[in-house]
């Protein structure tokens, strides 16, 4: 029996074998197994895809065009992708071999990861984050450095710490602003810092822009435009959050061509192509989704400003998140852990949050609270959040 036990573990690769688990699925799969429970959890919008996206996803179907595109992706798609950048953003890629369709953004920071990383190079991220990051780089044989953001500094960058964090081993700085979980975003000035800091030191940037549509103060130009930028930058993006296509998993990826084409040659071998029919979807939604877009993002400010004050009403201190759809409050002054806090309040009221560790250690005391969801549950796990922080106390 020892001797089974040893050739199962040894057949593992001990480098996945010992990553853990996601902190998110592990508080979606406890909520998905009770009843009646409003999750604040998962960050997904709880908006249908709009219909003219669903509709040219359907006549993909209808007129046959289900077979495999190139391995970049759909030409008139990139070509769609690069316009939107252009306009967006400021950035200019061309659609021929600076632009690569994939399987949603998280697999485009995979392969970006898996493209540029030799086994020791470093690469600096911003804590607390979206909880692949730091995972990702140690798959690819890496080592995550994390620079921790704080509530005092509204969740954005201390240019000062990741100038202690630079050595010679490092290879690249990863931006997830507007940042998931605490809605911290970047400023102009602070994104100019860090555009120096990598021309200085030879590093390449991954600019994951997920939530760059879903800003409320106005959308600042990418990173990726700046002067002696596009050279050294991945950008990241895809068509989940601010367009409501989670389903359809396509994201993108554009920079150098010597880093897409690596990319590509990854993509290539595992994966052939991002579907077909949601390629169409997404050529569809930067042709003419701009106007349901900006009314979701409308909407989600709204909840948004419902959110902080019911948490602040509640006795929790909540930041006012400047992007994405998720509010960070301190649970601090409960004297519970997160994880603690968040299970108590699922037990005991049928609410879902995430404990803040799940994104990196510096999450402790904090809880991630998504406004992606009805009006009504949002006042109703208000209502029974200022229920149980009371009975706390």
């Amino acid at each position: 029996m020892n001797d089974l036990k040893t050739f199962r573990k040894e057949r593992l690769a001990r480098h996945i074998a010992t990553l853990p688990k996601s902190g998110i699925r592990e508080f979606f799969e406890l909520a998905n197994n009770m009843t009646d429970v409003i999750s604040l959890g998962v960050g997904e919008p709880d908006f249908v895809t709009p219909k003219l996206i669903r509709q040219a996803a359907i006549d993909s179907l209808e007129q046959g065009r289900t077979s495999y595109t190139s391995n970049l992706g759909l030409y008139s798609l990139r070509k769609e992708i690069c316009k939107y950048l252009e306009k967006d953003y400021g950035c200019y890629y061309r659609p021929d071999d600076e632009c690569l369709v994939t399987v949603g953004v998280s697999e485009a920071f995979d392969l970006a990861i898996r493209a540029i990383t030799n086994p020791g190079d470093e690469i600096i991220y911003f804590e607390p984050c979206f909880v692949s990051y730091n995972v990702e780089i140690k798959m690819a044989h890496g080592i995550p450095v994390a620079s921790q953001t704080s509530e005092e500094n509204e969740f954005s960058v201390d240019i000062e710490d990741v100038k202690k964090k630079i050595t010679p081993k490092t290879k690249a700085i990863i931006l997830n602003f507007p940042c998931n979980p605490t809605g911290g975003t970047l400023n102009l000035a602070q994104m100019q810092a860090i555009a120096e800091l990598a021309i200085e030191h030879d590093l390449i940037v991954i600019t994951d822009e997920i939530y760059s549509e879903l800003t409320y103060e106005g959308q600042l130009p990418s990173i990726a435009s700046l002067p002696g930028m596009k050279e050294r930058c991945i950008l990241l993006h895809g068509f989940s959050k601010a367009f409501a296509m989670t389903g359809f998993r396509i994201g993108y990826a554009c920079g150098p061509i010597d880093i897409i084409g690596t990319m590509m040659k990854i993509h290539q071998y595992a994966i052939m192509s991002a579907p077909t029919l949601a390629q169409y979807a997404a050529e569809e939604a930067l042709k003419n989704g701009r106007p349901e877009m900006e009314k979701m993002r409308e909407t989600y400010r709204q909840r948004r400003d419902l959110m902080v004050q019911g948490m602040n009403d509640a006795g929790l201190h909540c930041f006012m998140p400047k992007g994405a759809f998720y509010t960070f409050p301190s649970i601090k002054s409960t004297g519970l852990s997160s994880k603690d806090f968040a299970m108590k309040f699922l037990e005991q009221h049928k609410v879902a949050v995430i404990p803040g560790t799940a994104f990196g250690a510096c999450g402790e005391g904090y809880v991630r609270c998504c406004y992606a969801t009805s009006t009504e549950n949002i006042q109703e796990a208000l209502r029974r959040m200022k229920i149980f922080v009371k009975s706390l106390k």
